[in-house]
């Protein structure tokens, strides 16, 4: 059985000093109120240009991102591929919405895809949906409300770039993961991706969706899209998540008066996600699995799982990975018995990947233990080096 208690082989890229810096870092993101005063300081900051990159990218953006560009992300692959783990490029620029961003998106994520194939230690490529359109038109296809002759072209514009990437990957061979969004969203993207997996996906998985186990309906869906894939002919990618909006997915739900998308508890979370696992295992012959989870029971749920189906560690339809910066001790214990592991890796200039790392800090505080388990786990590496 895996153990993920082992700080050595966790820890094993880090040297004395990166350790120090990480210890200092989970201690102070651990405090909800250094949390939130830093965010409102950093957002004023960026409103008002306020030069932060000194102050942030020496700490927690070296923590948790790779580099401004892809060349500078460079080091941190070759490090990570040394201890066994690969790496997912994910250009982490959010929130920008004019044509000219757009499209520098884009043509961004697609360097990203061209060189993942150029580089053996990158096996996927990813983007956000949210990054190729403007969310009001997103929000307004995705409601089925009728759409003018511009809003039309721009949906169209749309479907473009995401068969452009989902073309691109396919003639470089690299699998492409498109990430969940918020459920006023997800429902259009989800019938575009079926599109591309119909597409691109006749010989192998190559276009993975993502299903957010925290929403109610996720398992069920599951089962739809597989019940597709068999009828259609084609294989089917799946990124499973535990979820990420969960409270601005409940508040709107009670805002607007429609039920709630997500589960009432994470007992209900916990079970859908790992019933997801032993349905996609049952079915490995049309459904390649990409577990994107910093739960050490799911994660050492389906090594167990592929071990009782006589599957090799290394399949290649299926993946574990968890964020860059986090969860070391599940990813490289993982990956020492053998099996396939990819962090997700982010990039971008410091300004515009803040909200990325905002939401980071946000998270580690308030996901119950996350930050005291990685503070506990530095804190014996520290320890166990020392005697």
């Amino acid at each position: 059985m895996i153990s993920f208690e082992n700080t050595q082989i966790a820890f094993s890229y880090k040297s004395n000093a990166e350790l120090r810096q990480s210890q200092l870092l989970f201690k102070t993101i651990g405090n909800p109120t250094i949390v939130k005063i830093g965010s409102s300081l950093v957002n004023t900051a960026l409103k008002y240009g306020v030069p932060i990159k000194w102050a942030v990218k020496p700490t927690i953006y070296k923590h948790f991102v790779g580099g401004e560009t892809i060349q500078e992300c460079v080091p941190a692959i070759q490090k990570l591929a040394q201890n066994g783990v690969k790496s997912i490029l994910d250009y982490s620029v959010e929130g920008k919405e004019e044509i000219d961003d757009i499209e520098k998106a884009l043509a961004e994520t697609l360097r990203a895809v061209e060189f993942a194939s150029e580089n053996k230690d990158i096996p996927f490529a990813v983007f956000k949906p949210t990054a190729f359109a403007k969310s009001a038109l997103l929000e307004k296809a995705n409601a089925n409300k009728q759409l003018t002759t511009v809003e039309q072209k721009e949906l169209d514009d749309f479907v473009n770039r995401i068969d452009k990437l989902c073309s691109t990957a396919h003639q470089n061979n690299i699998p492409i993961l498109i990430d969940a969004e918020d459920s006023w969203y997800q429902d259009l993207f989800d019938k575009v991706v079926e599109q591309m997996m119909e597409k691109y996906n006749k010989e192998k998985a190559i276009v993975y969706n993502t299903l957010q186990m925290y929403r109610w309906d996720r398992l069920d869906f599951l089962k739809k899209s597989h019940k597709l894939a068999v009828d259609k002919g084609y294989y089917l990618g799946v990124k499973f998540v535990r979820g990420a909006y969960m409270e601005k997915e409940r508040e709107r739900a009670e805002l607007m008066g429609y039920p709630s998308p997500i589960q009432p508890d994470k007992e209900s979370t916990d079970r859908d996600f790992n019933l997801a696992l032993e349905y996609s295992i049952d079915n490995i012959d049309r459904i390649s699995i990409f577990n994107g989870t910093h739960n050490e029971y799911s994660s050492r749920l389906l090594t167990e799982l592929m071990e009782g189906k006589g599957l090799q560690p290394n399949d290649s339809r299926i993946w574990f990975s968890q964020l860059y910066g986090m969860s070391d001790n599940i990813s490289f214990n993982i990956a020492a018995a053998g099996f396939n592991v990819a962090k997700y890796l982010p990039y971008g200039p410091v300004k515009y990947v803040m909200p990325y790392l905002l939401r980071r800090a946000s998270e580690n505080t308030s996901v119950k233990g996350q930050t005291g388990r990685e503070l506990n786990l530095i804190l014996a590496e520290i320890k166990r080096r020392k005697l």
